[in-house]
């Protein structure tokens, strides 16, 4: 397996976007998945990035990116990085794909200087909440686009030292 940098608007991202929000749907169930304003500008180095991991056959498996965030009203701090579209498709869970496309994202945000990468996820996603916690997330003030949601759990690690 490899990981490979592309744009958010890349063919294999739209569908592994489509395929997480089919999942939200059916965790949450509504009928529009995460509405969070996304487009392919915001993952464009170095204000951010967009991975995919592939297998030895080049079938896109997991996925996640990050974007820049800086103090604004929905809740974000300068210096922020803001985690977006971590998943990996139900056959490929349990390889540890999360937890490499997290740590390089983490890294790549810290040589962008970014000192504090942020997420917003659900109540209703353990294996997330499970991933991020043993990777030393820890809850935060609510922010972004789902502040207001009691279901919305936003958690944040610190790229550098505070």
């Amino acid at each position: 397996m490899y990981v490979r940098t592309v744009g958010f608007d890349h063919p294999d991202a739209v569908k592994l976007n489509d395929q997480v929000q089919l999942e939200y749907v059916e965790r949450y169930g509504d009928d529009e998945g995460d509405a969070t304003p996304l487009d392919a500008s915001m993952f464009v180095p170095p204000s951010g990035l967009y991975l995919i991991a592939y297998d030895d056959q080049d079938r896109p498996l997991a996925t996640g990116g990050w974007r820049t965030q800086n103090e604004n009203p929905e809740g974000y701090s300068d210096g922020d990085a803001e985690l977006k579209r971590m998943y990996v498709i139900p056959e490929a869970r349990g390889l540890g794909l999360a937890r490499r496309i997290l740590a390089a994202l983490e890294e790549n945000a810290r040589a962008a200087g970014r000192t504090r990468m942020v997420l917003e996820t659900g109540d209703m996603q353990p294996e997330a909440i499970a991933l991020y916690t043993s990777s030393g997330y820890v809850p935060c003030a609510k922010f972004g686009h789902y502040r207001e949601y009691e279901s919305s759990l936003c958690m944040a690690k610190f790229l550098t030292r505070p």
